[in-house]
């Protein structure tokens, strides 16, 4: 019963709901996504560009990295840096902002802020929470950015009754406003941490971890670290060139269809893997032809 799973976002939606009244909100607000605070953005822009050129979802995309670093609309000039997508987002953020208080609306990104904004401001809150949230663990904590490592280091404290894990080489979300640099402030905020790294890999052979830690050397690093396995060194790895996803499907059907053919075996033997969903359309289709 006291354990709590979540994402960010829904902690913050547990925290704004118990304290509407303190941040000026009514009960029923409503949660805009990325459509709804593009249309109020558009809205917004109306009269200055029309609706074809409106830079409104470049916008929104803008004010959602100031969200996730505290910028806030008062700061937003000096963060614009003279590009013209972020100066006419700094213009365009606080009325944005003044309009979902109006609405009684908050977007995604609030779900974070908001709740940091509120603790920052409201000590006797924070330290409920603090009370309430006697431990935390926090998953892919390469994949925070500011806010969220704000949110955690507040609710944390001087106590430090935390644990976090990831990898600053399973990085991929800095195009979003990620911060793997969080795991190494982490080491300054709470000196007392203990570094823990988990280097036995229990799911492939030293071979694949051979070619996977010299792909990885070359990534500047937070942490060093080298995957072992007390497994078989594995067969050869083998690159294929392809042309284009059509003879890359060809390529590997062929592999498999030369390789059953060879051993006599059967198609429920094989699986093949790929890194993205819409990968698997011409991979069906050739296994099909």
């Amino acid at each position: 019963k006291e354990l709590q799973i979540s994402t960010f976002h829904s902690f913050g939606l547990k925290i704004l709901r118990e304290h509407l009244e303190q941040i000026g909100y009514r009960p029923g607000f409503s949660l805009y996504d990325g459509e709804d605070s593009t249309a109020l953005l558009n809205k917004l822009l109306r009269g200055q560009y029309s609706g074809k050129n409106s830079p409104a979802e470049a916008v929104r995309w803008q004010i959602s990295m100031w969200k996730n670093n505290l910028v806030s609309p008062a700061e937003a000039p000096l963060a614009a840096g003279g590009e013209s997508i972020q100066d006419v987002a700094a213009r365009v953020y606080g009325e944005y902002e003044r309009h979902l208080q109006a609405y009684n609306a908050m977007d995604l990104d609030d779900l974070i802020l908001k709740p940091v904004r509120l603790f920052q401001n409201q000590p006797e809150t924070l330290e409920e929470w603090r009370r309430r949230v006697r431990y935390l663990l926090v998953d892919e904590y390469q994949d925070t950015n500011l806010c969220q490592y704000e949110l955690v280091k507040l609710l944390a404290g001087n106590r430090g009754m935390l644990t976090v894990v990831g990898d600053d080489d399973q990085s991929i979300y800095t195009w979003r406003g990620a911060h793997p640099e969080n795991l190494k402030q982490l080491q300054q905020d709470f000196p007392l941490l203990k570094v823990v790294k988990l280097e036995q890999n229990y799911r492939s052979t030293g071979r694949i971890l051979k070619a996977a830690n010299a792909l990885i050397a070359n990534n500047p690093h937070i942490f060093e670290k080298s995957l072992w396995c007390d497994r078989d060194y594995g067969e050869s790895l083998r690159v294929l060139r392809a042309r284009g996803d059509e003879h890359e499907a060809e390529r590997v059907v062929s592999e498999l269809l030369h390789h059953k053919f060879k051993n006599s075996t059967d198609f429920r033997d094989y699986a093949v893997l790929y890194r993205e969903n819409n990968q698997s359309r011409v991979l069906e289709r050739v296994l099909r032809e």
